[in-house]
């Protein structure tokens, strides 16, 4: 009884207006001295609450004496509470954009390994089309059955696996240098974008607890910029499996060649 109380006050109903309310569903019609002592209510609060409930429609007054009071059904009540949220929203969604025209969408930061598997697995139970990702083996497993689901419903599944990642489904492009980038980073990360619509970049893990965040979007320009990272790494992985002695020739070992040109021989930035 408790709960449902709440929940009519999530409807705009105070306690008492819910209390009342509870005790006429189970004795109607009733008087307001018969209210107030199944709601265990005072009697002067009763009558106050059946007045405001009587405006509201929410309880019929009889024109008898004594004025008894009848409820109008559950049914009835969710329907009209439905139709005036759904023509709120209606009316929200037509009128809101209208405010301003030009929103652009935030870069928001989520900081701690279980807000960032909430996250993550949020984005993937809304995946309707593909989802890119770079991640753990570790990270993987805890959601994987989050990525079975979205599989099964249809969504195409790529992955950059690190650490020996193994699955059924999807397709993986196995990162060699997992150990290396962890050792680097002090921890794992993980990289997603979903239907080119939202993404997520950062950390996983850490040893310092402080750096376990990542950034979130809908900013549809990052999210691209997201997908062609983890896109650019599995051309990168599938040429080098299946060219790797010709690369070892040109590049050297890990592509350190590649490396210094790119990066400098002393640069700070070993990540891949």
């Amino acid at each position: 009884m408790d709960e449902i109380i709440e929940r009519l006050k999530e409807l705009g109903f105070n306690t008492y207006e819910s209390k009342v309310y509870l005790a006429l569903l189970k004795k109607y019609p009733a008087t307001g001295y018969e209210v107030s002592q199944v709601a265990n209510v005072p009697q002067a609060r009763a009558y106050d609450t059946l007045k405001s409930l009587e405006k509201n429609k929410i309880v019929v007054a009889s024109n008898s004496k004594p004025i008894t009071y009848t409820p109008i059904k559950p049914s009835e009540l969710t329907q009209r509470f439905k139709r005036k949220v759904n023509s709120t929203l209606d009316f929200l969604d037509k009128n809101l954009p209208n405010v301003k025209d030009d929103y652009t969408e935030p870069i928001l930061s989520i900081s701690g390994s279980a807000n960032i598997r909430e996250k993550v697995a949020e984005i993937i139970k809304n995946a309707q089309k593909e989802i890119y990702i770079e991640i753990w083996s570790y990270d993987f497993k805890m959601m994987e059955q989050h990525f079975h689901d979205a599989y099964n419903r249809g969504v195409e599944i790529k992955i950059v696996g690190y650490d020996n990642l193994k699955t059924n489904y999807g397709l993986v492009f196995e990162h060699g240098s997992s150990k290396e980038i962890e050792a680097s980073l002090g921890g794992r990360m993980i990289i997603l974008a979903a239907d080119n619509k939202e993404g997520i970049i950062g950390n996983s893990s850490s040893t310092n607890l402080e750096n376990v965040h990542v950034v979130w979007t809908k900013n549809t320009g990052v999210v691209f910029l997201i997908k062609e990272f983890i896109v650019h790494d599995m051309y990168l992985i599938d040429v080098e499996t299946n060219l790797s002695e010709q690369m070892k020739v040109t590049y050297g070992k890990n592509l350190k060649t590649l490396r210094d040109k790119v990066l400098g021989s002393n640069s700070l930035y070993r990540i891949h």
